[in-house]
């Protein structure tokens, strides 16, 4: 008999808060945050200085609808987007500027949008407010327009994607290549989790916003990436929609980055040489 390789999740998951648990999971957690804020700022400051960010763009009223952008030397060849995540209740643009570094050197403008946070915003009111910024964004840069997210930015750039997603069909028609980063697309699972308590998700709702659980765009070119080292949730989220999408003739890929954890396979957003930044950044 032939020797075959699966893709195994381990022990089914009895703690749903252990199993979604990134800071207990990653030695010395606590440092990424402001080690990312600290060179971000240095790259803002650096593109700032050169004339090349434009900062706290508004897209809409609230306080938290508006984006940073960073353009390259010469005529932008198209916009790459990041979504960050932090599990739709965390984090701020300005942790992540330092992540456009690969896409802008490629060539591309890159914006990055900040979205309301639960509890203030449920994730149908930050899926559409994303959806608002893709509208905003694409009357500023021309060309084509390729999303990268991670963790729940992945969610959201991959909810993008599909025929219901809340964007003009002129945007829509734009948007390229999609990378999703440890993206969570299936939400169901989170219903028992605590996190829910901030999140406020129905039954109903965890399935209207589970890309897993709708249908893409004819077209679609999704590149689903995950650390080797991720928790097993994660691993298994990444080729969950892969494998769902693949089924309706649509262009996807599933992969894993060795050794990588939920905290530093972002790192390949700075890498212009990177699988990730050549997926969010060709043509």
């Amino acid at each position: 008999m032939t020797n075959t390789q699966i893709w195994t999740g381990g022990d089914p998951v009895t703690d749903i808060d252990v199993a979604w648990d990134n800071g207990a999971a990653i030695p010395g957690a606590a440092e990424y945050t402001p080690r990312w804020a600290a060179a971000a700022k240095a790259f803002r400051d650096e593109l700032a200085a050169a004339g090349r960010a434009k900062l706290a763009v508004p897209y809409g009223d609230a306080p938290r609808r508006h984006y940073d952008l960073f353009l390259p030397e010469r005529a932008p060849a198209g916009l790459a987007v990041f979504v960050h995540g932090g599990y739709w209740k965390a984090h701020v643009i300005g942790n992540w500027s330092h992540f456009a570094a690969g896409a802008l050197s490629r060539g591309f403008a890159v914006a990055l949008p900040e979205y309301t946070l639960a509890p203030e915003a449920t994730i149908p009111e930050i899926t559409r407010e994303i959806g608002a910024f893709l509208d905003h964004i694409a009357g500023e840069v021309g060309g084509p327009i390729n999303l990268s997210g991670h963790s729940a930015g992945g969610h959201l750039v991959s909810r993008m994607l599909c025929t219901d997603a809340p964007i003009a069909e002129a945007t829509a028609a734009r948007i390229g290549k999609v990378v999703s980063i440890s993206g969570v697309h299936d939400l169901r699972c989170l219903l028992p989790a605590s996190m829910n308590e901030i999140l406020g998700m129905s039954l109903e709702t965890a399935r209207a916003e589970s890309p897993a659980l709708l249908e893409p765009r004819a077209g679609v070119d999704l590149t689903c990436i995950v650390g080797g080292a991720e928790l097993a949730e994660f691993r298994r989220q990444n080729v969950l929609l892969a494998n769902a999408w693949h089924g309706f003739g649509v262009k996807t890929v599933a992969l894993e980055a060795p050794g990588r954890h939920h905290f530093d396979v972002v790192d390949a957003l700075r890498d212009p040489d990177s699988v990730v930044v050549g997926a969010l950044t060709s043509r």
